[in-house]
């Protein structure tokens, strides 16, 4: 393709759903923006970004030179972060009623064990925020304690009468600062910002909120009205939680009808899944229908890429088969590695192994040594995903146990 001729992709839209993220989408441009020049200057191509003005959806345009051919993508950020800041709003007691919830939704229905026993990682992610906020609370009510008794001590020796009212009132006022103070270093913990990431679907058992399933639809006539138009491929990348919006919304497209015999190619990419955490839950039969539903569909091309280094994701777990969902003739997904030990320099793999959440974004960002999984290539190449991927076998180390109690198929 040294010259363009035989290019399979000139333009291309991209739909990108970000997980559980309260920031405004600003922040993936910058990302691509930085991380797309690192990815050109290691591998030797050329991607330009540029902002794009006006429109009713936050996104931007990139100007791709790689592998022999001249791509035009434009990206869209299909939002759900208002969504989340609402589902954040709650009080420190509220929270913590929230984390008490959220733990007996996955202990009493035995989801949290199957989970446990099908990667580790991420169920440690989940309980970290847990953790954290019962240590939280230990601290407080120490320094509260030692604090009120001290006072009341001191008061004793001259009203004796009142060394019980002034422990209470110290140890409360106390307590109170202390848990203050632990939420508002909260963005270097995280503590606060997860208890609600894994407390959004187990509020409800699995099922969507009302207010997420009228924003899929809105997704879904984004994607459907991109599908007529005059592109050579749309692609829509799910990362984090995003991954099972994305499932959902193909699905519902693909089950009305929405996706034309000969319109543009359909890719679907999913960074760093979190799928089980959902489709393990009682009530999460919609979204186990769709995997089903969707892990036949001749309409798409749908790979899968998560890492083992990546501990929040569920690495190298067929989301399909590990929620006992496989249908006969399974073709969806494709499940590779990003096998981050090997694509990342032992200096970087070095300095991030231990910073989890940013590895949980490594996905989109430049790799020192990449190797098939690219996602600049992926996304301002000149191959659609299919052809990019074509004849690749999934990874070796593939997990395809069913594991889930719960897979009923009922929306």
């Amino acid at each position: 393709m040294a010259d363009g001729q035989g290019q399979e992709v000139r333009r291309r839209r991209v739909f990108y759903i970000p997980g559980y993220d309260p920031i405004h989408p600003r922040r993936y441009r910058e990302l691509y923006r930085a991380e797309g020049a690192a990815q050109a200057e290691i591998s030797g191509y050329e991607v330009a970004l540029r902002g794009r003005q006006g429109g009713g959806t936050y996104g931007w345009q990139v100007t791709g030179a790689i592998e022999g051919g001249k791509v035009e993508a434009e990206f869209d950020v299909l939002v759900w972060s208002d969504i989340v800041r609402g589902s954040m709003e709650l009080g420190i007691a509220q929270t913590y009623l929230l984390m008490a919830r959220t733990a007996w939704t996955y202990i009493a229905t035995g989801t949290l064990g199957r989970l446990m026993r099908l990667r580790k990682g991420p169920v440690i992610a989940a309980l970290y925020p847990v953790g954290m906020l019962i240590v939280q609370a230990l601290v407080a009510g120490l320094l509260g304690w030692a604090s009120g008794a001290l006072l009341a001590w001191a008061v004793a020796l001259v009203l004796p009468a009142l060394g019980l009212a002034v422990f209470w009132a110290a140890f409360v006022t106390v307590a109170v600062v202390v848990l203050r103070a632990f939420r508002r270093i909260d963005n270097r913990l995280f503590v606060y910002y997860l208890m609600h990431d894994y407390a959004y679907s187990a509020r409800s058992r699995g099922a969507n909120p009302p207010e997420l399933e009228a924003r899929m639809a809105d997704f879904a006539d984004a994607i459907a009205q991109a599908l007529r138009g005059d592109v050579d491929e749309v692609l829509v990348v799910g990362h984090s939680s995003g991954a099972h919006i994305g499932v959902s919304v193909l699905a519902d497209l693909a089950r009305a009808g929405r996706i034309p015999e000969t319109g543009p190619a359909l890719g679907f990419l999913t960074l760093g899944q979190v799928v089980p955490m959902v489709s393990f839950l009682p009530d999460a039969g919609r979204l186990r229908r769709d995997l089903r539903a969707l892990s036949v569909s001749d309409r798409i091309f749908w790979l899968d890429v998560t890492a083992p280094g990546d501990g929040c994701a569920f690495a190298l777990c067929d989301p399909v088969a590990v929620s006992g969902v496989a249908p006969e003739g399974q073709r969806w997904p494709l499940v590779i590695s990003a096998a981050f030990t090997q694509t990342l320099s032992p200096e970087r793999w070095a300095a991030l192994r231990w910073r989890f959440f940013r590895l949980h974004f490594q996905y989109l960002c430049a790799f020192d040594r990449p190797g098939d999984y690219d996602y600049f290539r992926i996304t301002a190449g000149p191959k659609t995903l299919a052809a990019r991927f074509a004849g690749r076998r999934a990874s070796k180390s593939r997990i395809t146990r069913a594991a889930s109690k719960y897979t009923d198929t009922a929306p």
